[in-house]
């Protein structure tokens, strides 16, 4: 167990790639894990890894602490308010912690729900997709009550690199747009360098493996380096998403009144790309719009591109000795496939209750 304080049992609702990946996390740091999704088969690999599967959300209410990773503002008010969601049975989680990228109104109209049953809600939009979380390197912006910030903190840091508590309500919710509207506009402006450099003789593989080691480098840059480099435009996240989170913002940014002239600009980028019929690849596909609009037709390089994304050793597991302060234990490697570095098997779990 992570820390004696978490001898609780954490739920977890919604397994796809980014929930699976994060509560993936969890189990390799030592927790107990329940588990939920709406088609059920999608949680079998956590299974597998040793998380149990919840029959119900009723039956996933009973955890202290739930997660949620859900898709859309509606999956996520009818899984937790429905009629057979988290809050429809008699138990109720003190802390619900949502991990989706929801809009802000629909986030309080869940606040307001769960405050009801004296649920805190922690607004907890995550940055990175699933190569990122499963390289340690997600980040998270949090914003609700603060105690109860403080008490989930200990399991946020283990799905990444730490996260940052930004004050009550939705604040969170504004930061996470903030972020993908940048996002979006470095994207844009290295799709428009690269094009440049790449009309002068140079290499992708060579102007970015340069940029890379500059102070403009970034994880962001070097990550996307592969799919700029051999036009590997798999979606980690797609065009049309990315535009959904435009449209958030800059309605945002002109509620308050906020001039965002850059940003309004990349935002139709983005548009006359899923208008090309890119809106189902990743947004890295800025590239072959900027080339087309320069007369250049690209090719892969067929280059061996590191992401930078190399899965990273977990921290330490701390847990609470019998006395006050905490001991050590060994770094665990984050498992890759179901049952690595298992300490017991799914079954070994299935008859454990909750207390």
């Amino acid at each position: 167990m992570a820390e004696a304080e978490d001898a609780r049992m954490i739920g977890w609702l919604g397994t796809g790639r980014m929930g699976t990946e994060m509560a993936r996390r969890l189990l390799a740091a030592g927790c107990e894990v329940m588990v939920y999704n709406r088609t059920a088969a999608k949680a079998e690999p956590l299974v597998a890894d040793g998380a149990i599967l919840a029959s119900s959300l009723r039956d996933l209410a009973r955890c202290e602490i739930v997660f949620t990773t859900l898709g859309t503002p509606e999956d996520l008010i009818m899984a937790l308010t429905g009629e057979d969601g988290l809050l429809s049975g008699p138990a109720a989680p003190k802390i619900v912690a949502d991990c989706s990228t929801v809009s802000a109104d629909a986030s309080a109209t869940v606040r307001a729900k769960l405050a009801e049953r004296g649920t805190a809600l922690l607004a907890a939009p995550v940055m990175g997709n699933p190569s990122v979380v499963r390289a340690g390197k997600m980040t998270a912006a949090i914003s609700g009550p603060r105690d109860a910030f403080e008490t989930a903190e200990p399991y946020f840091q283990m799905l990444g690199r730490g996260v940052t508590y930004v004050g009550e309500g939705e604040l969170a919710r504004l930061v996470k747009l903030c972020h993908n509207l940048f996002l979006g506009v470095v994207a844009q402006s290295m799709a428009e360098i690269t094009i440049l450099a790449q009309s002068g003789g140079i290499s992708r593989q060579a102007f970015l493996d340069c940029l890379n080691k500059s102070v403009m480098g970034s994880l962001f840059t070097g990550y996307k380096t592969p799919a700029y480099v051999n036009l590997d435009f798999e979606p980690t996240f797609t065009a049309t998403l990315l535009r959904k989170d435009f449209d958030l913002g800059l309605a945002a940014a002109r509620e308050r009144e906020v001039p965002m002239p850059v940003a309004a600009l990349t935002h139709q980028l983005v548009q006359s790309l899923i208008g090309h019929g890119y809106g189902g690849a990743d947004f890295a596909a800025l590239l072959i719009q900027q080339a087309e609009a320069a007369g250049m037709t690209l090719t892969s390089e067929d280059a061996d591109v590191s992401d930078g994304l190399e899965p990273e050793v977990l921290p330490l597991n701390r847990r609470r000795k019998g006395g006050a302060g905490y001991e050590w234990s060994a770094p665990l490697v984050p498992r890759t496939g179901p049952s690595a570095g298992r300490r017991g098997g799914a079954d070994s779990r299935a008859g454990r209750r909750l207390q």
